[in-house]
């Protein structure tokens, strides 16, 4: 129990580095603390995701409803999170309960780890190492998502993605042009958008056949 309890507090104290080190908006270590919804969330979660593997009944969950009240961020408690996860903003985020998240993973706002019906088993996705989840996506079902995958705002994904991608649209679709800073950031503003180039390649065919 003593040394469960040791790997939850060095799981936390990474959590909080990891905010502190990514987020230029943390000024320092108290205000990521005290100011930091996402932090909180994963906090509870920690403690909740002990009681849910001991199998104590019904307190889980209560933890995690408390929380989802106070932060907007809701973690079923049976959910596998790894180490030096950040939820940037995080209101409106969701994850299920069947989720896994490798480590080092960063998501914004409005993200949802979902299923997409009544299926039991494992019905929400598995999330690689290194992956970055735009704001207001939705990564739906049991499906694989590699590591060091980049996914856009806005997109809905449904299917697997393999590793080093950069996904985007409704359905999500890969574009194999990485969008990325020189630190692996995603730049959101900066994505392509795939149906809006097939669209410009018609054209420009169209306009071929026309010439000609």
């Amino acid at each position: 129990m003593f040394s469960a309890i040791k790997r939850g507090i060095i799981k936390i104290k990474e959590d909080i580095k990891v905010i502190y080190d990514n987020d230029p908006a943390a000024k320092n270590l108290l205000e990521v603390i005290l100011c930091y919804p996402g932090l909180h969330a994963l906090i509870t979660y920690r403690l909740a995701h002990r009681l849910y593997k001991w199998n104590i009944p019904l307190i889980p969950r209560l933890i995690s409803y408390f929380t989802r009240i106070i932060t907007g961020i809701e973690i079923h408690p049976g959910a596998q999170i790894g180490r030096r996860f950040f939820i940037d903003h995080g209101e409106g985020v969701v994850i299920g309960e069947t989720t896994v998240i490798g480590d080092d993973v960063l998501i914004y706002q409005q993200v949802t780890f979902g299923g997409t019906g009544k299926e039991s088993g494992k019905r929400h996705p598995t999330i690689g190492n290194k992956v970055i989840v735009g704001a207001g996506a939705k990564v739906l079902g049991n499906i694989k998502i590699g590591d060091n995958v980049r996914i856009g705002a806005g997109s809905v994904v449904v299917e697997d993605v393999p590793e080093n991608s950069t996904v985007v649209g409704v359905p999500g679709r890969v574009v194999h042009r990485a969008v990325i800073d020189d630190n692996g950031n995603l730049m959101h503003n900066r994505i392509p958008d795939p149906i809006k180039c097939e669209i410009t390649k018609l054209k420009a065919e169209i306009e071929n056949l026309k010439s000609n």
